[in-house]
């Protein structure tokens, strides 16, 4: 068993905001020493003006997780029916070799939303893979104590998300006060934190809206609620071993495996242009695989 060491923070941001949305980490800066972690955006806004301002828009080579930290949205997809991602729950969906979304999320039952989106990387054997979407709600997510297992292993209970080996990502509440400690499983050497609520005191602080860096290692980490308690997400992982190949939506193992992703994008592209209008009664437009 590993003894208990302090873990430090090696950097800590607020990132970029751009209205409801905060860029904490890209491809290009932070994202490149977290990697499978590439990107991370923090979000807090009117779920109706977020969807009417976002656009439909492409990946590859990557997969996409969001959470909910607050409120909810509704999800409407003719493969995977219909209902609601709050809290504890998770839509995870892997670009692989080509993919275009960005609105099959829209107005659940609550005003306003706020959450986290995340990208991984994915390992090279996945990174032109089929594309896979999952919608699950909180009631069949599975959480040790204050930990909501998001993706990976935690203290033995493993996330129903099929997400490449290697990472894990949990989502947590910490109440005032209240000690938490995580260990990593062995050679995940990656860690970092985002708080969305609260903030955290001793030997690791930090407050709503902050992401934070920790020192490279497998040492544990204890966090400890503040006065008005903490929300967070958190990840470790085994570090991806390549270099990453970037597109203006795509991100690679490969640079091969861009060129393809890419060109996978543009063809899918022509063939969405000839749908027309694929909104659903909801307002959702479901994900196109192609």
């Amino acid at each position: 068993m590993r003894a208990t060491a302090d873990r430090p923070v090696v950097y800590r941001t607020r990132g970029r905001g751009h209205g409801p949305i905060t860029r904490l980490m890209s491809p290009s800066d932070l994202g490149e020493q977290l990697k499978p972690f590439v990107f991370l955006d923090i979000f807090d806004a009117n779920m109706s003006e977020m969807t009417a301002a976002g656009v439909v828009h492409p990946h590859s080579g990557i997969a996409t997780v969001t959470v909910i930290t607050e409120g909810d949205v509704h999800y409407d997809d003719p493969e995977a029916g219909q209902g609601y991602i709050e809290y504890g729950g998770v839509e995870w969906m892997r670009a692989g070799g080509g993919v275009w979304h960005g609105k099959e999320l829209s107005s659940g039952r609550s005003e306003r939303v706020r959450g986290f989106q995340l990208w991984l990387a994915l390992p090279s054997e996945l990174e032109l893979a089929q594309v896979e979407s999952q919608y699950i709600e909180a009631s069949a997510m599975h959480h040790v104590g204050p930990a909501h297992v998001i993706i990976g292993t935690h203290e033995g209970v493993t996330s129903p998300v099929k997400a490449p080996v290697g990472t894990t990502y949990l989502l947590v509440t910490l109440a005032p006060g209240e000690r938490w400690t995580y260990t990593p499983p062995a050679d995940h050497t990656v860690g970092w934190l985002a708080l969305s609520h609260g903030s955290l005191v001793g030997t690791v602080t930090g407050s709503a809206g902050e992401m934070l860096v920790l020192a490279e290692g497998e040492d544990v980490v204890e966090l400890v609620g503040g006065a008005d308690g903490a929300t967070f997400v958190l990840g470790s992982a085994i570090p991806h071993p390549h270099d990453l190949h970037l597109g203006y939506y795509s991100v690679h193992a490969t640079a091969e495996g861009l060129v393809t992703g890419e060109r996978n994008i543009e063809l899918l592209r022509e063939k969405l242009e000839g749908l027309g209008d694929r909104r659903r009664a909801s307002g959702a437009t479901p994900i196109y695989r192609g």
